[in-house]
């Protein structure tokens, strides 16, 4: 199983029950270019003009597909500008951890257009969490970057298809849309035409790409979409979502209102995650057993520099993180492998939990993380995280995936390797 499937469908595998809820279903339409790009489209048409466009996402915007195709496109389109990639795509995470780290990740590096792909990984997830997060994304932006253009671009999957084969939008996409249609920003589905071919009993969900004449015998001529039903082959599905998005820019480009900054209207959420903020760790914050793991020197800090430059890593049992804050919403940006263990979670007066560092996938190191607490009054809390002195059961975890031990060595002990608090509010000293 590939990184990218396993990050993905670790994601919509962790859907919390809340996302059970009805929800109105959007009618499916491609493009509803709605008041288009104009200063992305003006600034495009510039000789000499640099633009950057921005990709948020998950591993479907961190595969070599739409992603970098529709950059080409772009720099065809429009060759008297040069066009400039901000790569802000994460796999297995959601728009709950992008707008918190929307500000390192993106608005540090100045886009011109922000676009924004977390259908699929958020499928799982409520609809009101999606709109609170996905509004955040969007108020955040313009306030930092008013000239910035933003789009919502959405992807499928065979789990998430069903509603699309009858012309309405997968649960995530419709929430989406509700942000979508209050700042009237233009969305673009790139999986119409895969629906499409799936109705028609032309898609083939889940192969290899046939190479000998016995195996495209064997798939009776049918458009092979991905490897795992998840994350298109660059050669064959990601070129439908690149011809979407192709197919969009005359709609969009005929609806972009004049060039301008935009102005924030009242808040479709009020309780949206504007203030959503990534907070590295201070030595402040962990106890003497907490070890920092400089980016610079230290080699597995320089594996995950670019999004987490303050990793800290406690191996020792009763070794604590705590912190005060104000706010609705705190989780912890950290990393999980082979060798994590669990933590207990204490927040305010609440009873201590427990929280496994460490799942089925953990036969490799990854960027996670997991939620102290959410939809908490707008007052002070107090959080401790102390590392477990017990590791949890890795055997009988991995065997959930038929995995196995296959080095007890990388899978020796228990270790906490945090590195941000994801927090909407702020730090109380």
């Amino acid at each position: 199983m590939s990184l990218l499937r396993v990050l993905t469908l670790l994601a919509l595998a962790s859907a919390p029950l809340a996302a059970a809820e009805e929800f109105p279903l959007v009618e499916a339409q491609e493009c509803r270019p709605r008041a288009g790009w104009p200063n992305f489209l003006a600034k495009a048409r510039t000789p000499g003009a640099t633009v950057r466009v921005a990709y948020l996402g998950g591993s479907i915007t961190a595969q070599p597909g739409w992603r970098p195709k529709t950059l080409a496109h772009f720099q065809k389109t429009w060759p008297q500008a040069k066009f400039e990639e901000i790569h802000a795509a994460i796999g297995g995470t959601g728009s709950d951890l992008g707008v918190s780290r929307l500000r390192q990740d993106v608005l540090v590096h100045q886009p011109d257009l922000l676009l924004v792909e977390f259908a699929v990984n958020d499928g799982g997830a409520a609809p009101g969490q999606i709109i609170r997060c996905m509004e955040g994304i969007v108020r955040q932006t313009w306030r930092a970057l008013p000239n910035c253009d933003i789009g919502f671009v959405y992807t499928i999957t065979e789990a998430l298809v069903p509603p699309l084969l009858e012309g309405k939008f997968q649960r995530s996409a419709s929430a989406m849309e509700k942000v979508a249609d209050h700042y009237a920003l233009p969305t673009v589905h790139l999986g119409l035409e895969v629906a499409k071919l799936a109705r028609e009993g032309q898609l083939e969900w889940r192969a290899k790409l046939p190479k000998t004449d016995e195996e495209k015998q064997a798939l009776a001529g049918k458009f092979v979409f991905a490897p795992d039903s998840v994350h298109p082959h660059p050669e064959t599905g990601h070129e439908l979502y690149l011809k979407a998005v192709a197919r969009s820019l005359d709609p969009i480009e005929a609806s972009s209102t004049k060039a301008g900054a935009h102005a924030l209207m009242a808040p479709l959420e009020a309780g949206n995650y504007e203030r959503a903020a990534l907070v590295p760790l201070t030595a402040a914050m962990v106890s003497s057993g907490f070890r920092r793991l400089d980016p610079k020197t230290d080699e597995f800090g320089k594996r995950w520099a670019n999004r987490l430059t303050s990793l800290h890593e406690a191996v020792k049992a009763g070794e604590a993180l705590s912190f005060r804050f104000k706010g609705t919403r705190c989780a912890i940006y950290d990393v999980i492998g082979p060798d994590g263990g669990q933590v207990t979670v204490t927040l305010d007066d609440q009873p201590p939990r427990v929280v496994p560092r460490f799942d089925a996938y953990c036969t490799y190191h990854r960027l996670s993380s997991f939620v102290i607490g959410t939809d908490l009054p707008d007052t002070v809390h107090t959080v401790r995280i102390e590392v477990h002195p017990e590791s949890p059961d890795k055997a009988k975890i991995l065997a959930q995936r038929q995995q196995t031990i296959d080095k007890p060595e990388r899978y020796a002990g228990a270790a906490f390797h945090p590195g941000a608090l994801l927090l909407v509010g702020e730090i109380v000293e």
